[in-house]
């Protein structure tokens, strides 16, 4: 890699002509190229983002919940091509019986969503007829979705989907008798070394946390505590810090978490979203000249902006961390066309 100062400067003139809050953080062979740090965590008592910052992921954790999947079906306890039906003890009575754990994975199951982003882009408006603070666990997002009739038919095509991962998240519950938050926190978090991670309850969050923000067009903000569930779960609403990112990275691709087989099927392009992005198993996987360029997660909810790559051939990775609701892509690009060459 070269150009890392070059790759500096844009992110640094990136920072401050959009107004970033949260931090950047890039590793190639071990060695940080970029450690980089804007903006207040909580902007009433004037405390900055620190590199270990905790910060909400939004969607970024989907990926944890796909592991978890996978290491039930290493362990015997589902497959991929079981049907929903036979992982889980819910009914959902207008839902097509041949939906598998794999479609559910790959957004091609066909199911309804309580957030369709094809017809809805306001996550917020979700909770006006429906307290944040009701929204602990998987099940309570079920009334939302349970009864819906199927949007398409099983793997008829790709929707990115978040019921499905509330629905993988129960099935995690029922296989493994564990809550889901405390499934990721003993089988990924504790196995990687992420020691700054969880699954905070947005009134309880910890010290060194980043509380998120959402700003008005005539210049005043608002936190997100009103426009996001209490706690987060299998969609989505974990907290991490950069260097636990890089931790969880290692862990995957190191074969901590699944084998070496398992793992390179997760990160396989699964299913085609658009151009030369692909949707592997809770990640997605961006292709170039035929072979893999980066396998990505991000995620964006009010007032958290998140997006983290893993860039095989150059043996690198990226996070870059938000409390505003921008920020990540354009200095992701940055890096990218800087160091990359893209």
């Amino acid at each position: 890699m070269t150009n890392i100062m070059d790759a500096a400067r844009k992110v640094e003139e990136l920072m401050d002509s959009k107004d970033f809050s949260g931090v950047v953080l890039l590793k190639q062979n071990g060695q940080t190229l970029l450690n980089l740090s804007r903006g207040y965590a909580n902007r009433s008592d004037e405390l900055f983002n620190q590199i270990d910052t905790r910060f909400g992921i939004a969607s970024g954790c989907k990926i944890f919940t796909a592991v978890s999947i996978c290491q039930l079906i290493e362990q015997g306890r589902l497959s991929y091509d079981m049907r929903l039906a036979e992982a889980l003890n819910i009914d959902f009575p207008l839902w097509h019986k041949e939906i598998t754990v794999h479609q559910l994975l790959t957004h091609t199951s066909g199911i309804p969503d309580y957030f369709d982003e094809e017809v809805m882009e306001d996550f917020a408006k979700l909770w006006k007829e429906r307290p944040v603070y009701s929204m602990r666990n998987g099940s309570d997002f079920l009334p939302m979705f349970q009864h819906l009739p199927m949007k398409a038919a099983p793997g008829e095509r790709f929707h990115y989907n978040n019921a499905a991962f509330i629905v993988l998240g129960l099935i995690v519950e029922e296989q493994s008798g564990q809550p889901f938050t405390e499934y990721v926190q003993e089988h990924i978090f504790k196995r990687c070394g992420m020691t700054n991670s969880g699954y905070f309850l947005t009134d309880q969050l910890p010290r060194n946390t980043a509380i998120g923000y959402i700003d008005n067009e005539d210049g005043t903000w608002n936190t997100n505590i009103f426009s996001i569930p209490i706690k987060g779960g299998a969609d989505g609403g974990a907290y991490t810090t950069a260097p636990d990112m890089i931790c969880f990275w290692d862990g995957l691709l190191t074969y901590q978490l699944l084998s070496e087989s398992t793992t390179q099927h997760l990160i396989t392009p699964h299913v085609h979203e658009e151009g030369e992005t692909y949707y592997g198993r809770g990640v997605w996987v961006d292709q170039k000249n035929e072979g893999i360029f980066k396998i990505h997660v991000m995620g964006f909810d009010p007032g958290v902006s998140f997006m983290s790559s893993v860039y095989p051939e150059h043996a690198a990775q990226l996070v870059v961390l938000s409390n505003k609701e921008s920020g990540p892509y354009p200095i992701t690009r940055a890096i990218e066309e800087t160091l990359f060459e893209v």
